[in-house]
């Protein structure tokens, strides 16, 4: 008995056009990653594949030349957790730092013993008597020159998504996240920090302290805090907050450092990207 509803022909096709006009494109095939990615800018004026899609593909071909290294977040500026700090510091830095996980250190800084979820920490709430020690899952040591691609495959094989960079003697050159790796490929990956602008700018949070968008317009952050900011130099004009302390420090300030301006100590919550998204900002005492 024959098939009631035959497939036509037109819809094999279809199911198999975006391969076959991507290889028509390739073949005989380039010759250089970079004639590739050309290949690629040409299938996308043709409309054989969208503008998402070239640029994943252009991640994907261009971090086989990537290392860890190049996309490491550097040892200075690592957050990091003491293990014989107490709970409330932990605690603490856990809510100012909005990691999920984080490093865990005994004695020096290079000393890393262990890799802690934030929400393992609050096990220690209903069981005090439990060791933190216990909590802590294994620390992944990869070279600088460890590809991305290889990294990959490491972070998709563990559930430990922080692997921590040592140059070629062994000293701590940084951390990376599998987030930092997929970044590569897919662009910025926006998170818990980066809220709609509609959503608001400015954030009291319990600790008498602010929550700040980097983007905030800088009257309106003066007339919330009712202090006048203006640059050093009266021939500069800035229209955000972020673009102002920037200039001030005189570059894009990395997570964990500040600068005060008008009464006014401004924290990097968070940067990505070449600007601050989110500052701390508390009222110094006068």
């Amino acid at each position: 008995m024959s098939d009631p509803l035959p497939q036509r022909p037109s819809e094999r096709e279809d199911k198999r056009s975006f391969l076959q006009k991507v290889a028509e494109f390739i073949h005989p095939g380039p010759d250089s990653p970079d004639e590739l990615i050309e290949t690629l800018a040409d299938a996308e004026d043709n409309a054989v594949i969208g503008t998402d899609a070239r640029v994943m593909l252009e991640g994907v071909i261009r971090m086989a030349d990537r290392t860890a290294g190049d996309v490491m977040v550097a040892a200075p500026r690592m957050d990091l957790l003491d293990i014989d700090e107490s709970y409330e510091e932990q605690l603490r830095q856990i809510i100012n730092t909005a990691h999920s996980r984080f490093p865990v250190f005994e004695g020096e800084r290079d000393n890393i013993i262990g890799v802690l979820l934030a929400k393992d920490l609050l096990k220690l709430q209903r069981a005090p008597s439990l060791s933190l020690r216990a909590l802590l899952r294994p620390a992944i040591f990869v070279p600088e020159s460890k590809p991305l691609n290889d990294l990959l495959r490491v972070f998709r094989s563990n559930r430990n998504h922080l692997a921590i960079v040592v140059d070629e003697f062994g000293v701590i050159a940084g951390l990376v996240t599998i987030e930092d790796v997929l970044e590569e490929i897919v662009g910025e990956i926006e998170d818990e920090f980066d809220l709609p602008e509609e959503e608001g700018d400015i954030f009291a949070l319990a600790d008498a302290t602010y929550r700040v968008a980097g983007s905030t317009p800088v009257e309106r952050v003066a007339d919330f805090f009712e202090v006048t900011l203006e640059a050093t130099d009266p021939d500069e004009d800035f229209d955000t907050i972020g673009g102002l302390v920037a200039h001030e420090l005189g570059r894009v300030p990395f997570r964990g450092e500040f600068m005060d301006l008008a009464g006014l100590r401004f924290e990097v919550l968070h940067a990505k990207g070449g600007a601050v998204h989110w500052f701390k900002v508390t009222r110094l005492q006068s």
